[in-house]
């Protein structure tokens, strides 16, 4: 792509219903705010995430800039879009975690780290080559293998595996704390209109963090897990100790298992940890198509022959990212509120938030101060994420019409979701086994696909005609033509799916 934008109109004044396409621009001091207005919006979830699955902040900033530049190239400019911290990979990230610290109880993220990192590379090019494989055959494959019915299941059996994590691990931190940024989090969301009530996540993390502050002046130190000592012990909630030390500018540090420090280090692959994390890769198409056919909405553009180069892009992003171990990617939700609220769909602001990102990334101190952030407040946020992540399995459901009437429908995504949910483990060896996510995950697809083979011609009459929709947006349909529900219920509110979560 070249990197030249016409200036819509004379740059600075934009008509009532003006819309600024991807290849235009405003003035360049208007579009450096605008920049900085994606990067606010994509802010919150892109660290929040890094910090969840034992990641470095700061890496996944500097990350999610590089990242984006290589996607907006790949797309050729035609997908304005940003990359932040993907939530798809937090449960499977997490049952690496548990698994490695079965065999050895004294791993501490250090030791966690390279093993994720590189599970989560294999299933970024995976991505890839999926997003190459639908370039080529088209979209309509996506409908075929992933039915929406499946691709709600593996969402929803994502989200809710993780709900011991919050019991057993955030949550008891500080409940009080992790209580009263729940409450704040949802009031935020549902109370605060238009781009505020977006980033209601970022929000409740400045809260909790305040609120740490105060209760530590208030009532003195914490007894309760401390999740950077590995123990219960008597603690301040918030310890700036690292945050004082770090310099301003630098690269984030070297992994340092000795340490417990986590930053850039080469990753490890494992069989195993692998098939953890490739689940993800079905939720991460759901969403990154749906995100596509928004943003075509918005601008009115046909971008279905780029569908296929989008989803490789965002596989690329996480490649790139977890090689040094950063964390993985996808496009933002946020950031198309962003663009329904401005109407301005100019990837040149995208550069510039990825260059504002890139420059963030560059601050040491900025990401010992994140990841400073005390265990209560990401109890609430959690609590919070992780509900949505599962509830968007029944989003894509509910948007799809999938008929639960229909046994082929409902028996076989039974059985995988209370597999993924619960848990359940099959063993093979004494050193491979499956469970949980992806269990869950080979069982749903496996299962439904065995038992369309095997239903009756009206099962599958009745199970034919779904559309893949994200966010109120079709993604894919039937022969027949395409359609979509209205995008937004009014102009100021934007698609609520995250990377998502």
């Amino acid at each position: 792509m070249a990197l030249g934008w016409k200036l819509h109109g004379d740059g600075r004044i934009m008509g009532p219903t003006d819309v600024v396409a991807p290849d235009e621009r405003l003035s360049w001091g208007k579009t450096v705010g605008l920049g900085a207005q994606h990067v606010v919006a994509m802010f919150g979830a892109t660290f929040v995430f890094p910090l969840i699955m034992g990641l470095n902040p700061q890496l996944a900033i500097l990350m999610s800039g590089i990242a984006t530049i290589c996607f907006l190239l790949i797309v050729n400019g035609k997908v304005p879009s940003y990359l932040g911290t993907s939530a798809s990979f937090v449960g499977g990230v997490v049952a690496i975690g548990l698994q490695i610290k079965a065999s050895n109880p004294k791993a501490n993220a250090a030791v966690i780290a390279p093993s994720v990192t590189g599970a989560i590379l294999v299933a970024g090019a995976v991505l890839a080559l999926v997003g190459v494989a639908i370039h080529f055959l088209g979209s309509a494959v996506v409908h075929k293998v992933l039915p929406p019915v499946v691709t709600g299941a593996v969402v929803m059996l994502i989200g809710f595996n993780l709900a011991p994590v919050v019991a057993s691990i955030y949550w008891p931190q500080d409940q009080w704390i992790a209580l009263i940024v729940m409450v704040a989090v949802i009031a935020m969301s549902v109370g605060l209109r238009g781009f505020i009530g977006r980033i209601s996540i970022f929000l409740g993390l400045i809260l909790g963090y305040v609120l740490s502050w105060l209760f530590d002046r208030g009532f003195g130190q914490i007894t309760s897990y401390n999740a950077a000592a590995g123990k219960v012990d008597t603690h301040w909630r918030v310890n700036w100790d690292g945050v004082k030390s770090a310099p301003w500018f630098g690269f984030p540090p070297h992994t340092d298992a000795a340490t417990g420090v986590v930053g850039w280090h080469l990753p490890s692959f494992n069989i195993a940890f692998i098939l953890l994390v490739l689940p993800a890769v079905i939720a991460l198409i759901a969403e990154n198509t749906g995100h596509v056919k928004a943003v075509a909405e918005m601008t009115g553009h046909d971008l279905d022959p780029v569908m296929g180069r989008a989803i490789a892009a965002d596989g690329v992003g996480t490649v790139i990212a977890t090689s040094i171990g950063g964390s993985p990617t996808t496009t933002y939700a946020e950031n198309i509120g962003v663009m329904a609220a401005t109407r301005v769909y100019s990837t040149a602001a995208y550069f510039v938030a990825a260059a504002v990102a890139i420059l963030f990334g560059f601050s040491p101190k900025f990401g010992a101060m994140v990841s400073a952030t005390p265990g209560g407040v990401l109890g609430g946020i959690t609590v919070v994420l992780y509900g949505m992540i599962g509830l968007l399995g029944a989003k894509i459901w509910k948007e799809n019409n999938v008929d639960f009437g229909n046994p082929l429908n409902l028996v076989p995504i039974a059985a995988g979701i209370i597999i993924g949910i619960g848990n359940t483990s099959l063993v093979f060896t004494k050193s491979f086994t499956l469970s949980g996510i992806a269990l869950g995950t080979i069982v749903t697809i496996g299962a439904y696909h065995l038992a369309r083979a095997l239903a009756t011609p009206d099962l599958r009459a009745r199970a034919d005609g779904a559309v893949i929709a994200v966010g109120n947006v079709a993604v894919e349909n039937e022969p027949g033509g395409e359609e979509s529900a209205p995008l937004y219920r009014d102009e100021d509110v934007a698609p609520t799916e995250h990377h998502k979560p």
